[in-house]
């Protein structure tokens, strides 16, 4: 088991540090001498973390490949609030010496309950049809078993093994939970919507050593997917109605709610729209709960800059939370709100000077 996880750099800070990695990315990049470094994304299980590696690289440029596991040493160090770590020594690491549950996050939520109250909600369906089209899809086992373990995104919201059914499972709650204020919407409708939205995620993306997006899912994406997945179980369920087919579509295709965001409609009756919303705020809502817990450790209320949220973000637990008596004049939170940026620099600005050879680091 490794020693050394990315969640743990903030106590190895500005020290040379050996563990392993699955590389999430590989590039290989100019210097501003024409020779070349690498660029990688590593991963395990707590996170990521950008490395870089500038000397004696064409001796290990073709000994690794995107997926593989690494023993890597360097040193671990940070660049405007973000850890990234300057690799001095790596080498591929051996089948036998590799637990793969070590590289890939999982849930802290028990599947098996998740997936009984995924099952109890669709037991209480009225729809004849909407009921048997999702048992249609529960039923098949194949379907089942990727349901319960995919990811929902590769990185964006619930990126962790088990992830697809824990924010349907959410999100379910909340559907059901706000139509009791809204009775003009179908709540079977609804929730159907809400299990079949992200159900081609089962096929776009590939989740045995890191998360990425299969061929099929990088052509098509997962609401094409979807369709096809859709029409498939629609052919074991006599009798359903066109006229609520063509709604369940529709529920599949706008759920992105903008043309922008990959949505090829729009939105465009009571149930679609609160998928939509319930959808992004499920999602927002997990992208600042992981973000807080990467951060947990700092004692700042803010964090670093979220890139998916497009800001910095406020912990009002740790900012409502009894101060600790000090002697010195405390900072204003103001004063320690972090710049409002991407921090993204160029490659000219990232290579190593003699002075500060700090690059970017930890992505969310």
């Amino acid at each position: 088991m490794k020693e050394f996880y990315i969640c743990d750099c903030i106590r190895h800070e500005n020290k040379v540090i050996t563990s392993t990695f699955v590389v999430v990315s590989k590039q290989i990049k100019p210097k501003k001498t024409g020779e070349p470094y690498l660029s990688l994304v590593l991963g395990d299980r707590s996170g990521h973390l950008e490395a870089k590696m500038w000397d004696n690289v064409e001796e290990v440029l073709n000994a690794f490949d995107q997926d593989d596991f690494l023993k890597i040493k360097g040193l671990l160090n940070k660049y405007k609030n973000r850890f990234q770590i300057t690799i001095h020594k790596l080498r591929k690491l051996g089948e036998a010496e590799i637990e793969y549950s070590d590289y890939l996050p999982k849930t802290t939520k028990n599947i098996d309950e998740l997936w009984q109250t995924l099952n109890d909600l669709v037991a209480t369906f009225q729809n004849p049809h909407l009921k048997a089209l999702v048992q249609a899809f529960i039923s098949d086992p194949q379907i089942a078993s990727a349901y319960r373990n995919a990811p929902a995104a590769k990185s964006l919201h619930h990126a962790y093994i088990g992830g697809l059914l824990d924010h349907v499972v959410s999100l379910f709650r909340s559907c059901d939970l706000i139509c009791r204020n809204y009775p003009q919407v179908n709540r079977d409708l609804l929730l159907t919507g809400a299990f079949l939205h992200d159900i081609g995620k089962i096929h776009e993306l590939t989740y045995n050593r890191s998360f990425s997006y299969s061929t099929r899912g990088q052509l098509l994406g997962h609401m094409i997917i979807e369709l096809e997945m859709l029409q498939e179980k629609l052919a074991l369920v006599p009798g359903f109605p066109e006229e609520l087919k063509t709604l369940v579509e529709h529920l599949i295709i706008s759920h992105h709610g903008e043309y922008e965001f990959g949505s090829p409609k729009l939105p465009m009756f009571a149930e679609a729209l609160m998928l939509h919303y319930l959808d992004d705020l499920d999602s927002k809502m997990e992208a600042m709960r992981a973000h807080f817990e990467r951060e947990a450790e700092l004692e700042s209320p803010w964090t670093s800059y979220n890139a998916s949220l497009g800001r910095p973000l406020l912990n009002s637990a740790k900012f409502l939370a009894p101060k600790a008596a000090s002697g010195g004049n405390q900072a204003s939170a103001e004063e320690t709100i972090p710049a409002n940026e991407a921090c993204v620099e160029s490659e000219a600005q990232s290579e190593p000077q003699e002075e500060a050879p700090l690059l970017p680091g930890l992505k969310a």
